[in-house]
């Protein structure tokens, strides 16, 4: 290796300055001419690195060089060849100021473990983008194998740090961390169970402040005002205050809300209960009286067309009307509120929306109704299904249906 410790020393003595100073001129202006040699490397070598890189992966096939380059995997290597060279020279440079050169060197050597974990999340992050491309592998939790991969190798890499700071070998130091771990651990439970689930909270993104959740366990319905290490605050609707523990946010089950208000929409899913006793073939009156129903008028003349050919091609006898195929007021009800739902201005017809029979129960059949409201604030929302199911109510009875109601008995 090139000896420069000393390039400037002599000369600055020749021209009279004392050795002290000229030590330190020495010192500082090699130290100048390093660090920008090393700046200039980094440059050059990251440009290179990067149309090395850029030009092989247009010529392969496969995407995982791509995903390399777009995480910055050459920025972060070409970064090793500066660092390389001020840790070589570092000695030289500061040969007469040994205090100061301990400090430097340690401080780039952690400084290469941090580039080394850098390097690390790079091919990590690289691998879960372009296993996520893989078909096979969308489902998978892989996202849950990379955090336990950096999570080992920021422990590593953080009982590294220390080892050289302080000076004491790694095993030495994991050994001493290890038999005092179960002491810290006792002490410390609540902090570090709440410092891991943030960590998590944080890295799956499950809560946010300003989410909408609902954790039946701890009674909370509400906002999120407040994520700590240790604990979440909830404002609930009737504006009290819920703590929950974070850790119980990993550990439990809860459902945030977030979804339903980013989707553009949120759920109606209620039923009324039809009584079996009330639904009937249709006779030819009973078509003609459902007729005057504007929503379903059109649905009723086409649809009794193709039951009246139907049933004149398989000779179908309708002097007893369980014969053929036949409307049924049941039916025309489900198709009647189905075109109402639709039509209703409040109603987001770009989500799943339908109107459905359920598996009959001992007390009639459920007709439920399935969609979503466009807006989902909470007393809009309660608005629009009272709304519907006002209608729904009064409009049974031009069915000649009857809603499932229980029989206390009548007091005179």
């Amino acid at each position: 290796m090139l000896n420069i410790k000393h390039i400037l020393y002599d000369f600055l003595i020749e021209k009279g300055l004392s050795k002290d100073t000229s030590r330190f001129l020495n010192m500082l202006v090699l130290l100048l001419a390093v660090v920008l040699v090393a700046f200039a490397i980094d440059y050059v070598t990251k440009r290179l690195l990067w149309r090395f890189s850029s030009s092989i992966a247009k010529r392969t096939k496969t995407d995982f060089d791509n995903i390399l380059i777009d995480n910055k995997l050459p920025r972060n290597v070409a970064h090793i060849v500066p660092l390389v060279i001020l840790i070589e020279f570092v000695p030289q440079i500061f040969s007469d100021f040994l205090y100061a050169e301990n400090i430097i060197l340690k401080t780039l050597k952690v400084v290469g473990i941090i580039l080394t974990l850098s390097i690390i999340r790079s091919i990590l992050k690289s691998i879960k983008d372009y296993l996520k491309t893989i078909t096979s592998y969308r489902d998978k939790p892989i996202d849950s194998y990379i955090q336990v991969f950096m999570i080992f190798a920021w422990l590593v890499g953080a009982f590294s740090a220390i080892a050289i700071l302080t000076g004491i070998s790694f095993f030495k130091f994991a050994t001493t961390l290890g038999a005092a771990s179960a002491i810290i651990i006792l002490i410390f439970k609540d902090t570090i169970l709440g410092f891991v689930a943030s960590i998590q909270v944080s890295i799956n993104d499950m809560v946010r402040i300003g989410d909408w959740i609902t954790f039946e366990k701890y009674g909370a319905d509400g906002d999120v005002i407040e994520i700590n290490l240790a604990t979440v605050k909830v404002q609930n609707w009737d504006m009290t205050i819920t703590t929950i523990p974070t850790y119980a946010l990993i550990s439990d089950s809860f459902k945030n809300w977030r979804g339903m208000q980013s989707s553009g929409g949120r759920r109606i899913k209620r039923s009324v209960i039809i009584k079996v006793s009330t639904i009937k073939f249709l006779t030819e009156e009973d078509i003609e009286k459902l007729k005057k129903i504007q929503l379903v008028s059109e649905y009723i003349e086409s649809k009794s067309k193709e039951i009246i050919d139907y049933n004149t091609e398989h000779g179908a006898d309708k002097s007893v009307l369980i014969n053929g195929i036949n409307l049924t007021n049941f039916g025309v009800f489900r198709k009647y509120l189905q075109t109402y739902v639709e039509n209703h201005s409040a109603i987001n017809e770009k989500m799943t929306l339908m109107v459905r029979q359920l598996e009959p129960t001992s007390q009639g059949i459920p007709m439920e109704i399935y969609c979503f409201s466009k807006d989902q604030r909470w007393e809009n929302y309660e608005f629009i299904i009272g709304d519907i199911f006002d209608h729904v109510l009064a409009a049974v009875k031009y069915f000649e249906l009857e809603i499932y109601e229980l029989a206390l008995g009548n007091k005179v």
